[in-house]
This record gives structure tokens, C-alpha cells and sequence, in this order.
């Protein structure tokens, strides 16, 4: 075989591979091209009415192939923190399947969709931090979430009349998506964390640790999942606006903890073989330059060029604990739990 077709049947696998890959999502979390939609419903419902057996019914439009079509979907608060406190709480999603077949949603029944908190000048680049997180975590663990941002016209129903936002948003896939993506299950119990596949908990602690988020227990699924694939019970994170990375306005620190600030870091991983400790600390170093440029990558779609450049400084200080063996030490090895 000559060089040329060498080098198209590499060009063939490898197309191959993506292919079979990009199968493994639902048509809506193929692509990464923000998704236009549109919805209309009172905030004040949402809040007070919906819970979670009780939710509104609204009919979604969306934007695709520069055609708006309307797909039915039911609508919930969800959050206890950012319902209480969020002008506009996150939703649940859920759609029918026979409302969905043959349509952009077709294999979603349940959805995420994370809002702007408040309505402040720094809402949407606060959206796009969080959103981050889920990407730079892609890039850490083959178990994640996909998301979807969106790009949303909420016409808010205000009893005798309505107001017009444009936000930012995201979806999030349902966690039985990512399972069935691997064969595997929710795992839906208590279990300690040191029962937890060691290799995956540690990357989800170093990527905890990473973005200055403490708002999360692996152990009693807050602000987590669990799947069990392969016999191994596996972390999967979300939720990460309380996160230093993200440093929203309504942030509230754990000072028990130690910290005053979501921008300061403290290790919540429990101890393990010092030798995957220093396994996941390479691997992280050598995905370093992948995931400062996905956080590159979104400099313009920042509106204030501050919250760009406070994102990419605190990723950056993170490797300065990790590329500094004195640091590592101090602010990792010596943290690590052992209850």
C-alpha cells in the first residue's frame, strides 16, 4: 500500500471512530452551534406551583435549519438553593416520546436547562463559566454529561403583561443517557466514597479541586450522580455555579471549611494509593494545554472581557499548585480525607 492510501484509510478510520462516537448522543447534543429556542411561562408559577410531581405545560419553539418549529414540553423548578434565590431557577424538562420521535429532541425525555441567576450585567458570562465546567470535565473523564447552549428568548407572562429576556443557556443530557451510553446503570444509594472506582474519583476531586467547587457530596449524590458500569461505581458531576471559576454574585462559601471565598481552593478528595494520586496528576498535566485552550476558545463570547480573563487566570492557578511539587503537597496530599 502506497503512502497516499495509508494515509486515506487512516483518514477513513478515524472518521469511522467520530462516527460511531457522535452515535453514542442523541441528535440534539451532536453539535455544539447554539441551539435558538423560545419560551413563554411566569416565573412566579414556576416557582410557587411546580414541584416534583406538578409541572406546567408549555409549548417550546426552536430553531432548526432556519426553520422555527413548536414541540410540547412540561416544565418544573428544580434547585432548592437557586429557586429560593434566582430570578430564574433552573428547569427540568420533560418531553414525551412520541411528541419527540422525528424531531431535533427525539430520545430526550427528561432535560436541564440551566438560566442566568439574576438579572445582572455579568448573567450570561456567569452561564458560559458554568458551562465550561462541563466542557473542560469532557475533556477529563469519559463519563460526563453533554450539554447544549442555547441561545433563549424568554417572553416572562407577568399577569396583565409580559417581558422580553434574552439569556444564555444550556442543556444538560438526562444521567440514564449517559449510562445507557456505557452499558451501565444510575446507581441510586449511599456508598462510601472509597467504595467508588479510585481512578474516577480522583479525577473528579483533582477537577473539583480544579474549578474551587466544594458545593458537592459524592457520597450522598448532591450535586452528583453515580453510575455503575464495568462492575465499577463511577462520580458524574454537575451543578457548578457555586464554583470559584464561575464566582457568581450570590455565591455562599462552607467557612467550616477553612475558606472565606469560592476563590479559594480547598482538596475534598479522600485518600488513595499515593501512586494514582500521581497517575491522575500527570494525566492532568498532560491535557493542561487542551483545556486552557477550550477555555480560550470562548473569549468572545464573553461580554465583559474581565469575567474572560478571571476565568482564564484561575485555571491557570491551579496548575501552579500542580506543576509546583511543594504546593502539591501542601494543598493536596496533606488534605486528603480520610472521613
Amino acid at each position: 500500500m502506497n503512502k497516499q492510501a495509508t494515509f486515506l484509510a487512516l483518514l477513513l478510520s478515524i472518521a469511522n471512530l467520530y462516527a460511531q462516537e457522535n452515535k453514542a448522543f442523541t441528535k440534539l447534543f451532536q453539535e455544539t452551534k447554539p441551539l435558538e429556542i423560545q419560551l413563554s411561562y411566569s416565573n412566579k408559577e414556576l416557582r410557587r406551583d411546580t414541584n416534583d410531581s406538578i409541572f406546567i405545560k408549555v409549548d417550546m419553539k426552536y430553531k432548526e435549519a432556519s426553520e422555527w418549529k413548536s414541540l410540547p414540553v412540561k416544565l418544573r423548578a428544580r434547585g432548592n438553593f437557586r429557586r429560593s434565590k434566582c430570578y430564574f431557577p433552573p428547569v427540568k424538562m420533560k418531553i414525551k416520546k412520541s411528541d419527540a420521535n422525528e424531531t431535533l429532541f427525539e430520545g430526550n425525555k427528561k432535560l436541564k436547562l440551566v438560566l442566568p441567576c439574576l438579572l445582572e450585567k455579568n448573567m450570561n458570562d456567569n452561564i458560559e463559566q458554568e458551562l465550561l465546567s462541563y466542557r473542560l470535565f469532557e475533556k477529563i473523564s469519559p463519563y460526563h454529561f453533554k450539554t447544549r447552549k442555547v441561545k433563549v428568548t424568554m417572553i416572562e407572562d407577568k399577569g396583565n403583561k409580559t417581558k422580553e429576556h434574552q439569556l444564555d443557556g444550556f442543556l444538560i443530557e438526562d444521567d440514564k443517557l449517559v449510562a445507557k451510553r456505557f452499558q451501565g446503570n444510575v446507581f441510586e444509594r449511599y456508598i462510601h466514597p472509597l467504595a467508588m472506582d479510585a481512578e474516577s474519583s480522583v479525577k473528579n476531586a483533582f477537577f473539583q479541586f480544579m474549578i474551587g467547587n466544594t458545593d458537592f457530596s459524592v457520597a450522598y449524590q448532591h450535586n452528583g450522580k453515580l453510575l455503575y458500569v464495568d462492575k465499577k461505581i463511577i462520580p458524574l458531576p454537575y451543578d457548578f455555579d457555586m464554583a470559584g471559576l464561575v464566582d457568581p454574585s450570590y455565591a455562599s462559601v462552607n467557612t467550616n471549611l477553612g475558606i472565606n471565598s469560592v476563590r479559594e481552593r480547598i482538596y475534598r478528595g479522600f485518600k488513595r494509593d499515593e501512586d494514582i494520586l500521581e497517575s491522575v496528576r500527570e494525566h492532568f498535566l498532560r491535557i493542561k494545554n487542551n483545556l486552557v485552550a477550550e477555555v480560550e476558545s470562548t473569549k468572545d463570547d464573553f461580554d465583559m472581557e474581565s469575567e474572560y480573563e478571571s476565568t482564564i487566570s484561575f485555571l491557570n492557578s491551579f496548575y501552579e499548585v500542580l506543576e509546583d511539587d511543594v504546593a502539591f503537597k501542601k494543598d493536596i496530599l496533606d488534605r486528603l480525607r480520610t472521613r
